[in-house]
């Protein structure tokens, strides 16, 4: 948790990566490097140019393809340089990688279940998802803390590891986790600093409503 230093003002973007194709056909992908599709590509140039106007001062991104490619859409514009972090990737989940919705409720019906209960569960064998938020959200705060004041900082990152952050950020019990709702491809969620933490100030936000196709749904 950040101690909130108050006055200073700082914003964290939280920003998912464009499409990709195992989006598209419901494919979990979890830390399986996947490449943007052209329309992600796409998406992500559109998306940078309205962060852009944000006039972010530092940039972040998970080291996978899909993040890293959209991040560097927005270091186009702004000149900015990406720091790249592996800590930021996707959660790994183990014999999930790879399978489709589907497949991965008729395989692991109950683990599937009792991950949207709430249940700590590690997917297909891998990472809790209180581990992705040891990880990531270090990561995050570590780069926020560099911020000048009023200064905004951009992460460019994954559905299941936004979300895990920004619950460890605002200091809800992860059990609560699941009532943050998916982000879709290239929209982006807001924290803004106040006198007692972190709050959420915005939640999948972008210009056009697009269904939310990715690991955490």
């Amino acid at each position: 948790m950040s101690t909130g230093k108050k006055g200073r003002g700082r914003r964290i973007v939280l920003w998912r990566h464009g499409q990709t194709a195992w989006n598209l056909e419901r494919r979990f992908q979890g830390s399986t490097d996947i490449a943007l599709t052209e329309v992600g590509v796409g998406q992500a140039r559109r998306a940078a140019r309205l962060l852009a106007s944000l006039k972010p001062d530092a940039i972040v991104a998970s080291d996978l393809q899909r993040a890293a490619a959209t991040a560097a859409e927005l270091a186009a514009l702004t000149g900015l340089e990406v720091a790249h972090d592996a800590g930021l990737r996707e959660t790994y989940a183990g014999a999930w990688q790879g399978l489709t919705h589907e497949e991965i409720v008729g395989q692991y019906g109950e683990q599937y279940a009792a991950w949207k209960r709430g249940e700590p569960v590690r997917r297909g064998g891998g990472e809790l998802e209180t581990e992705v938020a040891d990880r990531a959200a270090p990561i995050v705060l570590e780069h926020a803390e560099k911020l000048p004041e009023d200064g905004t900082l951009v992460v460019v990152s994954h559905g299941g590891t936004i979300r895990t952050t920004i619950g460890r950020l605002l200091g809800l019990e992860a059990h609560h986790w699941e009532g943050l709702g998916g982000l879709s491809n290239c929209c982006w969620s807001v924290l803004g600093e106040g006198a007692r933490g972190w709050r959420l100030l915005e939640h999948n936000a972008g210009t056009l409503p697009e269904p939310v196709l990715g690991d955490d749904t």
